[in-house]
């Protein structure tokens, strides 16, 4: 079992619906929390940076920022990200090129940069973790969500590869899968119209359910585990 108290945990994404609750719950625990967005209005006060992991620095610049304020990591969760709706063949440039850097080139390069910081941590006895959410469209892509689907998929593909190689330094990688949650990321696509879901599961419980996963060395969190 992963203890929580005192350890420092990078939460990106800590501006939205889900990386709010999951940093708050993890404060809850007992962790240090850095807490990384873009959101300039949502995320305010010590341990809050702003940051835009759709650059190529602005997810390393969150790890860094960690570093130099506790001098160690001992945990990321990757809770940002995108979505579009539309049909794929009407999808434009420019949105595939967002949905792809804020959900898989970005937290790819997070999950790159915090490497050192999360073997050293192994080193020191601890047992660091990466979580990412790659959601249930990971596992079954979706009409009209057809690029969505393909950049999270690829984030769940490099995940389930990388975690056979960081387990190797004492890092174990989580992907969540949880179905359609009740946030508001559906509400600001970055193109057309959210389609009628059904039941959303509470926002509250799935990040309950991450930090009881991480508390309990879990490896895996697929769509059925919420």
């Amino acid at each position: 079992m992963s203890e929580l108290e005192g350890a420092v945990v990078l939460v990106v994404g800590a501006s939205g619906g889900l990386g709010s609750r999951i940093a708050a719950a993890l404060a809850a625990a007992g962790a240090t929390v850095v807490r990384g967005g873009r959101s300039a209005e949502h995320l305010t006060g010590p341990g809050a940076y702003l940051a835009d992991i759709r650059t190529r620095d602005g997810g390393p610049s969150l790890v860094a920022a960690a570093l130099a304020a506790h001098g160690r990591l001992d945990g990321v969760v990757v809770a940002a990200g995108v979505v579009a709706f539309g049909d794929a063949a009407s999808l434009g440039d420019d949105v595939l090129d967002e949905l792809f850097e804020a959900n898989a080139t970005g937290p790819i390069r997070i999950l790159r940069s915090a490497f050192p910081a999360l073997a050293a941590s192994a080193t020191q006895g601890r047992s660091p973790f990466v979580v990412t959410i790659s959601g249930v469209v990971a596992e079954s892509p979706t009409v009209g969500l057809a690029a969505y689907s393909a950049s999270k998929a690829a984030l769940a593909a490099f995940v389930a590869a990388a975690s056979r190689e960081y387990r190797r330094s004492g890092i174990r990688l989580l992907d969540a899968r949880p179905g359609h949650t009740g946030t508001e990321l559906s509400t600001h696509p970055l193109a057309g119209t959210a389609p009628k879901f059904g039941p959303a599961l509470d926002p509250d419980v799935v990040a309950a359910r991450i930090v009881e996963a991480i508390e309990h060395d879990e490896k895996d969190l697929p769509s059925r585990a919420f």
